[in-house]
């Protein structure tokens, strides 16, 4: 399961990254009290208003996008980072990895329906199979099938978008999608103010808002996915960063984590429908990929409790110990990959596998990093024993609510996923 390459700010982060002023009493006459960044930029031109002290490279500064309309929303294609570029890339490397696994039939594979996902989807597959993986073979059929899986809100449990589905979760204003936003303010609330005040001090008479200073720190990294570098990211202290990291942390573990009360829910029909395909091995495929969101990954790891915590992440401070850490989860182009491994003549150093089991194993990749599932790594390479891991899956379902039922779906509600088959 991948998450869809890097990309621009999206639409809603685009319109995020404006600057509430008070620069003057006719920037104030501004409609709502709010300007675009581009505009912002025009106005303090315009009124002869040059900022200072940290802020001073903005004066001359031009946005990353020549076209925000059109690029929101999408890959980025230029710079080091191109998002088009990881995306084949990423293709490339794991042909490498699992070239022995390729069929000779064609085979399919899924992304979920957004461009920059299915753009994603794409670029990835012509670094694993070629450029002509759409193309007709003598044998009549394509390398590859690529299906595109519907965001709408019809599907239930039959998606790979379960934040999109799962209707209480959307409805709910407290405690369901928005609650991470709820949570990443109360965090922001700790250190952005002495920001803000820096700031003031250097431009007496302007103020930011949290939410604003927040997307001066979101600037830099978009920035730099385009350009490759930015001078947002000289703006703020190592501290600063630190802080603005546990926040991306506090938005997603709340927002659809294991923070959230739906998380679990709507991780488990894809962890159930692949905890299935494990379980049937090589004789129902050998290769399964998905392209989705970071809200569609988040769900999953939290279903599977793969970085358990004792008590949830505090919002009044930064710990500096924790497991779950967003930026190492899912950053763009992150991919979560189960593998199913037989492993022969086992040494005697694996005695807690028995004799049936010993031969299979499920072994976790996290951006490519071997990751041991709680409780379950006796095998080679921290590997869990097969037997042992479909166990831990059925437990940890039998303490998850049921997909329709929390999220206020009918009965007639698709309850599991169907589409995941060669």
């Amino acid at each position: 399961m991948s998450r869809h390459a890097e990309r621009y700010p999206t639409s809603n982060a685009g319109g995020r990254m404006s600057i509430q002023h008070s620069l003057n009493a006719a920037l104030q006459q501004s409609p709502n009290g709010r300007l675009g960044m581009l505009a912002l930029l025009q106005r303090i031109k315009d009124f002869n208003v040059s900022l200072g002290g940290d802020l001073g490279f903005v004066n001359d500064w031009q946005y990353f996008s020549l076209e925000p309309s059109s690029h929101h929303d999408q890959l980025t294609t230029t710079g080091p980072y191109a998002g088009t570029l990881s995306a084949f890339t990423s293709g490339a490397k794991l042909r490498t990895r699992y070239l022995s696994l390729l069929p000779s039939q064609a085979l399919n594979f899924w992304a979920s329906d957004c461009n920059r996902v299915i753009e994603t989807a794409r670029y990835f597959a012509t670094g694993f199979f070629g450029l002509d993986w759409e193309t007709s073979t003598p044998k009549g059929t394509a390398k590859a099938n690529l299906h595109i899986i519907p965001e709408t809100s019809d599907r239930g449990a039959d998606t790979l978008t379960p934040g999109d589905t799962c209707f209480e979760y959307r409805k709910d204003m407290q405690t369901g999608h928005d609650y991470g936003l709820i949570q990443l303010s109360r965090f922001r609330s700790t250190y952005l103010p002495a920001v803000a005040a820096r700031f003031e001090a250097q431009n007496p008479g302007i103020r930011f808002t949290d939410g604003e200073i927040y997307s001066m720190q979101e600037m830099c990294g978009f920035e730099i996915l385009v350009r490759g570098s930015s001078p947002w990211c000289d703006v703020f202290s190592h501290e600063e960063w630190l802080d603005f990291e546990y926040a991306r942390d506090v938005i997603h573990y709340f927002r659809a984590g294991p923070g959230n009360k739906y998380g679990l829910s709507m991780g488990w029909p894809w962890l159930n429908a692949t905890a299935e395909l494990l379980e049937r091995g090589p004789g129902a495929g050998k290769l399964f990929f998905s392209f989705v969101h970071d809200g569609d990954i988040i769900p999953m790891l939290a279903a599977l409790d793969l970085f358990p915590s004792r008590k949830p992440l505090p919002v009044t401070h930064r710990p500096h110990s924790r497991a779950w850490r967003t930026s190492q989860v899912v950053p763009m182009n992150g991919r979560i990959i189960l593998e199913r491994l037989t492993c022969d003549n086992l040494p005697q150093s694996f005695p807690n596998t028995d004799t049936n089991a010993s031969e299979r194993f499920v072994r976790i990749n996290v951006n490519d990093g071997v990751v041991a599932f709680p409780g379950c790594s006796s095998g080679p390479g921290s590997s869990c024993p097969l037997e042992n891991f479909l166990a831990l899956v059925r437990r940890r379902g039998k303490n998850i609510r049921e997909f329709r039922q929390i999220c206020g779906l009918g009965e007639d509600a698709p309850a599991r996923i169907t589409f995941l088959h060669q």
